[in-house]
């Protein structure tokens, strides 16, 4: 049986705007996850970021955990949320800091220290890079000396602890309403622009990849 070839003319001209708007509204910002173990935690992560705009994830496993985790990430892991948000997997805390650093200008990360802000002082406006460390222990020592700044969460209970993935929530709506008053999100798409189309380009193959593992 011959192999039936998809082109874009296969795709609805409502499901092309869809995109278009999607790539338009992409923001530069992102998340870094060192260690999290859990890949419902991770699954919850990814629905945050697609939810405001962000293309892209760093995920950093620096134990003996990688290749499995890796595995588990890719099979449980939110699939509507993981089509649209490109994840990137290191082995090495540097690599995945130095890749990070060549995108963005800011790691910032959540950390009680003497140096903490609180997450409503910060500008998230900027092209920045959110770090979270793992359920049990948090930010390794590594990650926090290559922090550009410390954040915290304001809480007013007795336990003074929230989920990983919710404090990444937290964290990216309070980006997401930066960047509303700022009109960020304001973006017509245009094919003129090459990150546009490079990210169009990207999104309809994996419209396709879906499509053909149905």
């Amino acid at each position: 049986m011959d192999e039936v070839v998809i082109t874009e003319e296969m795709i609805s001209d409502e499901r092309i705007d869809k995109l278009q708007h999607l790539v338009a509204r992409r923001q530069n910002l992102t998340v870094i996850l060192e260690n999290v173990h859990d890949p419902h935690n991770i699954g919850a992560v990814l629905r945050s970021c697609d939810a405001v705009g962000i293309s892209e994830i760093f995920i950093v496993y620096t134990d003996s955990c990688f290749n499995l985790l890796h595995q588990k990430v890719g099979r449980n892991a939110s699939s509507g949320a993981q089509k649209w948000v490109q994840v990137h997997y290191f082995g090495d805390l540097k690599a995945c800091i130095n890749e990070v650093r060549s995108r963005y200008e800011l790691i910032l990360g959540t950390h009680l220290s003497e140096n903490s802000k609180s997450l409503f002082e910060l500008d998230l406006t900027k092209p920045v890079a959110l770090m979270f460390g793992n359920e049990k222990d948090g930010l390794s020592e590594e990650a926090l000396a290559v922090l550009d700044g410390n954040y915290i969460i304001p809480q007013y209970g007795m336990v003074q602890s929230l989920n990983i993935s919710v404090a990444c929530a937290v964290s990216l709506f309070e980006a997401a309403r930066q960047r509303t008053a700022k009109g960020m999100y304001n973006v017509i798409y245009d094919s003129g622009n090459s990150e546009h189309k490079q990210m169009f380009d990207y999104y309809l193959n994996r419209h396709f990849e879906f499509i053909r593992s149905k």
